[in-house]
């Protein structure tokens, strides 16, 4: 993990995101004071601290799970995620609010989720849990903002619980920002239903899918379906200058240039 402050550094990011264990397995080693140190000494040398991470868990968990053994380990698994943030000196985790599966309703699906979120803020202390807009597809929750703030009303201690704007999720669920009017109304949206004040990242991701076709296929920043207008949107508007903003695009050996072509956009008027 200790890796994770360098490579961004390298890139000249001013943010970065980090899985804390493998992303795809249920189990890992416990996290140690070494491998803590390491990463502490890491994120002094490079100059980044926490308000400028952004950890994202696990793919395996699903916190609205309705089989009970699997969503107690998703649950198990999220809390241990929680603590070795905690561990790491981050006070952020993002995770995608899950899937019912097609097996009971939306609604239920989201209580489940908020029961979850709450099991684990009372088990531990200093850290936010950031909640990620989905596309929508296979039962995923979380693609509506209504759903989102379903999840919001059903938590016991909002002010720690906060989310994360996926511009491809947002764009494959049915929200049209990939104009400047588009993407500003969306905003109000998202503002009215859930609150911009909750909003603790976003991921800057373009989109191969379709608009309103609920699959999620991230592409490198404007070679898909949404373009550049809504990357320059974000990149001048003040409410989004103190918080990670992510990039999740697939081509790695173009981060850099999509790292700086982002900064150009601060200078950039639209």
């Amino acid at each position: 993990m200790a890796n994770a402050p360098r490579n961004a550094h390298a890139l000249a990011a001013t943010g970065f995101a980090l899985f804390l264990k493998n992303q795809r397995q249920w189990a890992a080693p416990p996290l140690n004071a070494a491998e803590a140190g390491a990463f502490a000494a890491a994120m002094e040398t490079c100059g980044y601290t926490s308000a400028q991470v952004l950890p994202h868990a696990g793919y395996l968990i699903n916190l609205a799970n309705p089989d009970d053994a699997m969503y107690e380990k998703s649950l198990a698994s999220f809390l241990d995620e929680a603590r070795r943030c905690i561990a790491l000196g981050l006070d952020k985790l993002n995770i995608h609010p899950g899937s019912h599966l097609k097996l009971t309703t939306p609604e239920a699906a989201c209580e489940r989720t908020a029961s979850a979120i709450n099991s684990v803020l009372r088990q531990t202390d200093g850290i936010t849990l950031v909640i990620e807009n989905t596309a929508g597809s296979g039962g995923l929750i979380g693609s509506c903002f209504e759903e989102l703030r379903m999840i919001r009303d059903a938590v016991d201690t909002p002010s720690r619980l906060g989310f994360c704007f996926d511009t491809a999720h947002a764009f494959a669920a049915g929200y049209d920002i990939s104009t400047r009017d588009g993407f500003l109304r969306t905003m109000d949206a998202f503002d009215n239903t859930v609150g911009l004040r909750f909003l603790k990242g976003m991921h800057l991701n373009d989109s191969r899918a379709a608009f309103e076709s609920r699959v999620d296929r991230h592409a490198s920043l404007g070679d898909g379906l949404l373009g550049l207008e809504v990357f320059k949107c974000i990149m001048r508007d003040e409410r989004f200058q103190n918080m990670p903003l992510i990039i999740e695009t697939p081509d790695e050996s173009r981060w850099a240039e999509e790292v700086q072509m982002l900064l150009d956009f601060c200078y950039i008027a639209i």
